[in-house]
């Protein structure tokens, strides 16, 4: 929990509140709604959806080993690749977001489990900075 002064008064804000300050330990527990589906280690292997290892360093929808919905594939090519902005507003509502995906998940509606997925994501696929 971080502390701000605004006007003498001190405001208690979470660190997860703001996208430059993500929670990895909280990212590592929103992913557990994830894992049942996905993998994330290099080489693994992939389940109901795709191993996402090196998912921010290749396009959407092209790991050569997994057969993709016709409506992710077709919306990788608006995409091109995942960053935080898109991917963000993937996993707020995978279904509005591609319409006709395979993908059963409903999403997360919080920002601050999506803004600490992604940041564990980034870290744990092998995109970390």
């Amino acid at each position: 929990m971080k502390i701000a002064m605004i006007a003498g008064t001190a405001l208690a804000f979470s660190q997860a509140a703001s996208a430059e300050e993500a929670d990895l330990e909280k990212g590592a527990k929103v992913f557990k709604k994830c894992q049942a589906c996905h993998t994330l280690e290099e080489g693994a292997s992939n389940k109901i959806g795709p191993n996402l290892y090196g998912m921010f360093s290749r396009g959407v929808a092209a790991k050569e080993d997994f057969r993709y919905s016709d409506a992710m594939t077709e919306k990788a090519g608006e995409i091109g690749s995942w960053n935080e902005e898109n991917l963000a507003e993937y996993l707020e509502n995978p279904r509005k977001y591609v319409p006709g995906t395979n993908m059963a998940f409903a999403g997360l509606r919080k920002e601050s489990d999506r803004t600490n997925l992604i940041a564990y994501l980034k870290q744990e696929t092998g995109a970390a900075e």
